[in-house]
């Protein structure tokens, strides 16, 4: 069964069952009312049985007094008086004449002998055992049910009159559960007949609501599919399921979606916290009442003394206004103006840069930034120094294998050579070992004068200048070779003009880039293409040299910078080490990438030279580190 169905049925049992429960609830009231009524109005018969059983007895005792004394002549008397009334036997009589419940009345003494009665079987015998009327108005629906129209019974509804305290009369009304039952039986059907329709009508509205209330379902499944991104894609559940069940599918979907984003949202706001933490700068968050939502730990090295950057704490009383940042940031406020690097000096004397970026709109907010400047130079000048010191490290990692094999190679031939003296050899065999010592000897000391050469401290002469000339001047020093080896050499179009300019030393800018060039074009030997670009990245002025050569192995590539190492028979392994010291001094980065693959479109080498703007030169700012 369809899940829609399902749910009608489900609305139309529990409306049934409800109607149902209200409707026997309803007859339950209704039948208490009148069973409440009933025994109210038999009340007052009782009443009016025992007046006019005082008048009998007033009148008979008044007319024939006891003619002896003593408890028995009274009784005698009494029994004689009520059992002459007239008017007593008649108003019994009418009791049961014009009450429709009613079955009998009489007196009864108080050893229950009936004394008067309208049914003349019950004179002088002893009074019937009847259950009292009360049984009936306090018993249930199903009791009452049974005791209607059940087996018929006659109940008992009395009322005692006493002397000195005690009864000695009693007023007994037999009502009879068929009289009541004929009584009650018009209006309670036509109260079972006010109850069937509700049922009946009220199943009509809520087979109507069910139904009406399923049409928005289909809107509601429609934006549930496009808050959950499945709007428009059909498949064979969502063709045969009814909207109950898509609208469900759709929600967990958007549960699934909702957990995702919290997951998701609680990764960031962790990984915000910890970059917050691990953050030189100073960050805060500030809301619309310019109290603290978010603060970074680095904060509190630009707060005045005494104050800190606590949660909910008011930007006035962290910031006073009789302080530098305080004052700027009260205008800023008032104004609801951002800033960006706006230098405030400190009253320690330092000097920071204030950012201020002022969120309006619904919830308006604020993000207050300190960057302190000298601490940020003096990062850069460590790591700058960090940065030279392990470039040298790695130039010179070869110098030790190539001092080691001609060191080798001659104590080898020092030990032969020994050993032919001792024998008393000839003097040709000896003579040879002695020019191997001799060519170690040269090869040994053109290495150390490498070293020594590569070692010794340079003195550039850094001057502001644009970079386009430098790369020019490479490009037209090396033209005619180029040209006589079938290489085409240019400067890529849409390299920006003079006005990239750099603190640099022209002469040894060129010689780091002839020496790139140069490479390219050996690694060309049957002609190809070396294309130099010239472009503008943030701070830093970006040169490109891309060749179509063989490429670099990529198991290679992370020692091409080392001092000696060289992929060419005669290379000497200096170039690029040479090249590499030259961009360190500079304060630049040179970085390289290659396909070796012969087969690819791409295949090449690509080198890539940063130097800072003038302006950001760290030339002038880190001290020289010589090797």
């Amino acid at each position: 069964m369809r899940l829609r169905l399902k749910l009608i049925a489900a609305t139309l049992l529990f409306t049934f069952t409800l109607t149902v429960v209200l409707s026997l609830v309803f007859l339950s009231e209704i039948l208490r009312e009148r069973i409440a009524q009933t025994e109210s109005s038999n009340s007052v018969l009782v009443h009016e049985m025992l007046s006019a059983t005082r008048t009998a007895l007033q009148n008979g005792l008044r007319d024939h007094p006891p003619v002896e004394v003593g408890e028995q002549a009274l009784q005698t008397a009494i029994e004689s008086a009520l059992q002459d009334d007239d008017a007593l036997a008649e108003t019994l009589n009418g009791f049961v004449r014009y009450s429709p419940s009613i079955q009998d009345a009489y007196l009864a003494d108080a050893n229950g002998r009936v004394l008067v009665s309208s049914d003349p079987a019950l004179l002088n015998a002893q009074q019937p055992h009847r259950r009292d009327i009360s049984v009936v108005t306090n018993a249930s629906l199903l009791q009452k049910r049974a005791l209607l129209f059940g087996d018929p019974e006659t109940l008992d509804m009395s009322l005692p009159m006493e002397r000195n305290g005690q009864p000695f009369l009693t007023a007994h009304l037999g009502v009879r559960s068929t009289l009541l039952r004929n009584a009650y039986a018009p209006w309670l059907r036509d109260a079972a007949m006010v109850c069937v329709f509700a049922l009946g009508g009220a199943l009509l509205v809520a087979a109507a609501l069910s139904t009406a209330a399923m049409r928005p379902l289909e809107d509601i499944s429609r934006e549930l599919d496009v808050l959950s991104g499945t709007a428009g894609v059909q498949t064979e559940e969502t063709q045969n399921s009814d909207a109950v069940q898509r609208v469900s599918s759709s929600i967990s979907r958007l549960d699934e979606r909702i957990r995702t984003s919290e997951q998701t949202r609680t990764e960031m706001a962790t990984n915000l916290n910890s970059m917050l933490q691990t953050l030189k700068d100073g960050v805060m968050l500030i809301d619309a009442d310019l109290r603290v939502i978010m603060a970074s730990e680095a904060m509190h090295y630009f707060l005045p003394p005494g104050k800190d950057a606590e949660l909910g704490a008011p930007l006035t009383d962290i910031f006073p206004r009789n302080t530098a940042i305080g004052a700027l940031l009260a205008d800023l406020v008032t104004e609801r103006r951002s800033v960006r690097s706006q230098p405030v000096v400190l009253s320690d004397g330092r000097t920071v840069e204030l950012s201020f970026d002022y969120f309006p709109g619904n919830a308006p907010g604020a993000l207050l930034t300190l960057h302190d400047v000298a601490a940020q130079e003096e990062l850069e000048r460590e790591i700058e120094v960090a940065r030279r010191m392990a470039s040298i490290g790695r130039l010179t990692a070869g110098v030790g294998h190539e001092v080691k094999n001609p060191i080798n190679a001659m104590v080898v031939h020092l030990e032969l050579l020994r050993s032919k003296l001792a024998s008393g050899a000839n003097a040709e065999g000896a003579q040879r070992h002695v020019d191997v010592l001799s060519s170690e000897m040269g090869r040994l000391d053109r290495v150390v004068q490498t070293l020594a050469d590569f070692s010794r401290p340079m003195e550039p002469r850094f001057l502001e200048q644009d970079l386009l000339p430098v790369v020019q001047a490479v490009v037209q020093l090396v033209a005619a070779e180029a040209e006589k080896a079938r290489i085409a050499i240019a400067i890529a179009e849409g390299t920006p003009g003079p006005s990239l300019r750099v603190v640099a030393d022209a002469e040894l800018l060129r010689q780091a880039l002839l020496n790139i060039v140069l490479n390219a074009m050996q690694a060309m030997p049957g002609g190809g293409a070396i294309q130099i670009q010239v472009s503008r990245e943030r701070g830093s002025a970006v040169i490109s040299i891309r060749d179509s050569g063989t490429g670099i192995p990529p198991e290679k590539l992370d020692r091409i910078f080392d001092l000696y190492f060289t992929t060419k028979a005669t290379g000497s392994g200096i170039g690029l080490a040479l090249t590499y010291r030259i961009m360190q001094l500079h304060g630049g980065v040179i970085a390289v990438a290659s396909d070796a693959d012969a087969a690819s479109a791409a295949h090449g080498t690509t080198f890539t030279l940063r130097l800072p703007l003038a302006g950001r030169n760290a030339a002038t700012s880190v001290p020289a580190v010589t090797a």
